[in-house]
């Protein structure tokens, strides 16, 4: 039996949402893990490739994933496994991720950065969901493109996404759309930087507060030089650091509310505690003349990637084209409009 009928789509959402004690035998999940891990290093391969080295390993590892469910669908007997990359996988991977958040550097630079990432959060999520309701579009898939083009892409996504219940193909979509746009922004400032009228530091400060992804960030302010960067990644993790009060709050009110899918139950986001910890760590590690660097901080962050990207393809494997047709372009269409105004609103915020 292929997951490609309907009935093995609701038996996967199914399992998505089972008490984390009751998960399958490691015998079970094997196979689907190695399978999410095969695609994953085939997306990371093509990511090195002339032009899609742009958008980044992420997009590509669910593009292939998306493709391959589209051709050939996969056995049933690979869901089980699939499901717990899907849950465990990505969470194990936002932890991780909070390496990347030396708080410190952040204080250091006063609240000042901070009011301005929070007026970016605010405005991301509000500017996009009050679009999406006015073009009526698809409300859960909306308010991920919101917070993605608000705090960090891909990670805020799949941070929030079991907060909110979202289905794993709304959530495959809103990173491959957020991964897409952030790309096209972050070439188009790069093109527009020598003719800007921005010092070094503006220029970085300005990708880091309005830019998607931390790559995006990257991308766009390499070309200005260390300055430049430096001041990008700061205004840059201000905004990561956003996820853990965000989380919290979606918990507080989506517990009151309920999950936007059905069936499916709110949990305290734990993981966030682990990302917290691992900020935290390394902090104290730098702090104490220890920064994580080198080779030490390329094995993590490849890690990270890698486990993130089997992530992407858990989810990128429940996407359905002739569904996300109907319903991408509304909200595509808000946080295009979003991502637009947020470069102008930054840019008065220098």
């Amino acid at each position: 039996m292929r997951s490609d009928s309907t009935s093995s789509h609701h038996h996967f959402f199914n399992l998505t949402h089972r008490h984390p004690f009751d998960g399958p035998p490691f015998q079970s999940i094997f196979p689907g893990v190695l399978f999410t891990a095969l695609l994953a290093l085939i997306g990371f391969a093509l990511s090195y490739l002339p032009g899609l080295e742009r958008i980044g390993p992420l997009a590509c590892a669910i593009l292939v994933a998306v493709l391959y469910r589209q051709i050939l669908g996969y056995p049933q007997k690979l869901v089980a496994g699939i499901q717990f990359t899907s849950k465990y996988l990505l969470r194990s991977a936002i932890i991780l991720f909070g390496l990347k958040l030396n708080i410190t550097d952040i204080v250091r630079h006063g609240p000042g950065v901070l009011l301005r990432d929070a007026i970016v959060v605010v405005f991301s999520i509000g500017l996009t969901t009050w679009l999406g309701r006015k073009w009526k579009a698809d409300r859960s898939l909306t308010l991920l493109l919101g917070i993605g083009t608000g705090v960090c892409g891909a990670a805020a996504i799949a941070a929030v996404s079991p907060l909110l219940g979202s289905k794993d193909e709304d959530t495959a979509s809103a990173v491959g759309i957020v991964a897409l746009t952030g790309t096209l922004f972050a070439v188009g400032y790069t093109l527009l930087y020598p003719f800007l009228p921005l010092s070094t530091y503006q220029y970085g400060m300005w990708s880091g507060l309005s830019l998607h992804e931390i790559a995006h960030t990257a991308l766009a302010a390499a070309p200005a030089g260390q300055e430049a960067m430096s001041a990008a990644l700061i205004a840059k993790l201000g905004r990561v650091m956003m996820l853990i009060p965000l989380s919290l709050i979606l918990w507080v009110r989506i517990g009151r509310k309920g999950p936007q899918q059905p069936g499916s139950r709110i949990t305290f986001p734990y993981f966030l505690l682990g990302f917290l910890g691992m900020s935290i760590l390394g902090t104290l590690l730098a702090a104490q003349g220890h920064p994580i660097t080198g080779s030490t901080s390329t094995v993590i962050s490849t890690v990270t990637q890698i486990l993130l990207a089997m992530a992407m393809v858990s989810l990128g494997l429940n996407v359905f084209l002739a569904e996300l047709k109907s319903k991408a372009l509304r909200p595509f269409l808000a946080m295009l409009v979003t991502s637009i105004f947020l470069s102008f609103l930054t840019w008065i915020m220098l």
